[in-house]
């Protein structure tokens, strides 16, 4: 009777490592706790607060923002002025767009450092995060002004995990609960929310509060921040990740809710999205994405029928 043959050490050894590889590279880029999300989803019904990011569709699809060579990072909605801004930190320009994704108007940005997040906060004010010296600064939207200096703007610096190029990355704010949400892009990936910046009433004592929360940030599944947005109808917040080429929502409480992918096939793609850095919703839920160096896309949620 023959022996069956004992399988080779070095075979043993290699299959081993082979499987510690896998395990880390899945742990490192979070693809177990997506996954696990993923089947959850498929037996649970759909929270009746969620966006339902899932069902959103490209309309718009990498269409280059014309006029426009330089690396756009972030976007925010002005329900104001009906437009959209982004921010370019190569040559520092604070830029407003169209609905479509056209050029209405440029502002130079003087002393702002390294710009990599705007945020909408009230009529002609925003905030604009300067990455590397980890800045908030608040500036106020002339209706002729061609430049903005730093130096004239009240600003402030947080100084947590100040280490390399990954900085502030994002941006959201509540203007009901007045929070003002800082995404820290890696190394550690975070999210703050600052209460008392920007400051609204000089008659009352400049002061500034700062929390973070652990929790939600250990249950985000991806791998770095590049946006934020705040979803003040469902009081959601959707956090943007270009290297997990995801979008996802988090509720009141930072769960997860539903993903928006990325990925070439996904959501009506014909390309994967390149290198997104920026998402807005506007007031009818239409939500609009920035892609590096200059690209613009737009999704729509179908309507139910």
């Amino acid at each position: 009777m023959r022996r069956l043959a004992r399988p080779k050490p070095l075979i043993v050894m290699l299959s081993v490592i082979v499987l510690i590889v896998l395990s880390a590279v899945g742990q490192y880029l979070r693809l177990f706790e997506r996954a696990w999300f993923n089947l959850n989803t498929l037996w649970q019904p759909m929270n009746a607060q969620s966006i339902g990011l899932d069902r959103y569709q490209v309309v718009l699809e990498g269409q280059v923002i014309e006029g426009l060579d330089d690396d756009v990072s972030a976007l925010t909605f002005d329900p104001v002025r009906k437009s959209l801004f982004t921010v370019t930190n190569k040559n520092a320009e604070l830029i407003e767009l169209s609905l479509d994704g056209k050029i209405l108007r440029r502002v130079a940005l003087i002393g702002f450092g390294d710009p990599e997040a705007v945020e909408f906060i009230s009529a002609d004010t925003y905030v604009v995060t300067d990455e590397r010296q980890q800045r908030l600064i608040k500036i106020h939207l002339e209706q002729g002004a061609t430049f903005l200096d730093a130096a004239d703007a009240e600003q402030m610096t947080l100084g947590v995990h100040m280490s390399g190029n990954k900085g502030f990355e994002g941006l959201a704010y509540d203007s009901v609960g007045k929070r003002l949400f800082v995404a820290k892009e890696r190394d550690p990936m975070l999210i703050y929310e600052v209460h008392g910046f920007p400051h609204f009433n000089p008659e009352k004592s400049y002061a500034v509060h700062v929390i973070n929360n652990p929790r939600r940030d250990a249950g985000m599944f991806v791998r770095d921040l590049s946006s934020l947005q705040y979803d003040e109808r469902s009081g959601h917040l959707l956090a943007l990740s270009d290297e997990s080429r995801l979008i996802l929502e988090l509720d009141v409480d930072g769960r997860p809710l539903s993903t928006l992918s990325l990925n070439k096939g996904r959501q009506g793609l014909q390309k994967t999205v390149p290198q997104a850095e920026g998402i807005a919703m506007d007031d009818d839920g239409t939500m609009y994405l920035v892609s590096e160096p200059n690209l613009f896309y737009v999704f729509k949620k179908p309507p139910q029928n």
